[in-house]
């Protein structure tokens, strides 16, 4: 009898504090981002500009082929859409009926990849009458710095980074970014991916520079740095010069690459990561900005956040770096940026179309 009612009171208990959370989230906005551009499927629920859940379910599909197939990840996203966004919804302990909003991806990124993502949004909004917010892919990368406490100043520099994007972006609020570098050719993960390929590594190539460069000798060979005018960037003089030094030193040691794979990979990720940091400390002194940011899929890279680190170390910068599942594509990014637009009243109508190329 006395268990009876021990369990009585306990699931009065339970359903009390459920009670009072959905009061709390009635309170504060819910949004439920969507990430869709290349080839990741990732839902997130945000609210109050906290993240409940980050799901991200990442394609293997496209391993066969040595790089991402535009068409082979649109039907993945198909796939995953549903899952995703239930997971999402589970993990954060919240209903559909709790969403505020619905944050997405509009671009840039991949058409197809996009219009998965879009076309979902668009469908949840409808049915449940809520409204749109579309979200710069490379904007929402800069924002993720503003999930969690340590958050960097206005103004600030980030330098974004990622496998079609290399920039160091000027951050004076929120939506108000000007790019200040780029890449005039290959991005850096292209450079990486590229690289990976030249060794005949698997892919994804970034993740296996980076395991084998934590075994090598990053001063074992050097690689030139380009020369380019003012914060841009090349990689595509580095990448020729990478081939060129694997081809004359197979020539005379068909072996070499095996026998020197974690010498090589360390040489390059140094090299990689000294043309983004020199570029970076030149707009950092030019600017006088200490907070310092760093962005993007590359970001995840280990001897790039060691060097960001060691060089803000030397010139007094406070330096920000997300977690590593804010680094690469996720919807936790896009759910941050959104609370922002849904603060300002920034929405979007269903006649809102994906975009390959979105400017910052």
């Amino acid at each position: 009898m006395q268990d009876s009612l021990t369990l009585t009171i306990y699931l009065k208990l339970i359903h009390s504090i459920n009670k009072s959370l959905n009061q709390q989230l009635k309170k504060v906005p819910v949004i439920l981002a969507i990430e869709s551009s290349c080839d990741e499927t990732s839902a997130a629920i945000c609210a109050d500009g906290m993240i409940l859940s980050n799901v991200i379910a990442n394609q293997t599909i496209h391993e066969a082929y040595g790089g991402v197939v535009p068409e082979l990840a649109s039907r993945v996203h198909q796939q995953n859409i549903v899952p995703a966004v239930q997971q999402a919804l589970l993990d954060a302990k919240v209903s559909k009926n709790d969403i505020n909003a619905v944050a997405f991806t509009r671009g840039p990124g991949l058409l197809g990849s996009l219009l998965v993502g879009v076309s979902f949004a668009k469908a949840f909004a409808l049915a449940k009458n809520l409204p749109l917010i579309e979200i710069n892919h490379m904007q929402a990368h800069v924002l993720a710095h503003f999930i969690g406490d340590n958050k960097p100043s206005f103004p600030f520099l980030c330098l974004t980074v990622s496998g079609g994007h290399t920039q160091i972006v000027l951050i004076k609020d929120y939506f108000d970014m000007e790019v200040i570098g780029q890449t005039t050719d290959d991005a850096a993960g292209e450079a990486m991916d590229k690289t990976s390929k030249i060794l005949g590594l698997p892919y994804p190539g970034g993740p296996m520079i980076d395991k084998y460069a934590r075994l090598g000798n990053p001063d074992a060979y050097k690689f030139p740095e380009p020369q380019i005018p003012g914060f841009d960037f090349s990689f595509s003089g580095l990448k020729t010069a990478i081939l060129y030094f694997i081809q004359k030193n197979v020539k005379l040691n068909p072996n070499f690459v095996q026998d020197n794979m974690a010498d090589i990979c360390a040489s390059v990720e140094k090299r990689i990561a000294t043309i983004l940091l020199n570029k970076l400390k030149k707009a950092a002194d030019e600017y006088g900005i200490k907070d310092i940011a760093l962005a993007g899929g590359v970001s995840a890279n280990t001897g790039l956040r060691q060097g960001l680190l060691e060089m803000g170390a030397k010139n007094g910068w406070n330096c920000f770096i997300p977690k590593l599942e804010y680094c690469t594509d996720n919807a936790a990014m896009i759910a941050i940026a959104g609370y922002h637009k849904y603060l300002k009243g920034d929405f979007v109508g269903q006649n809102i179309a994906p975009l390959a190329r979105m400017p910052l």
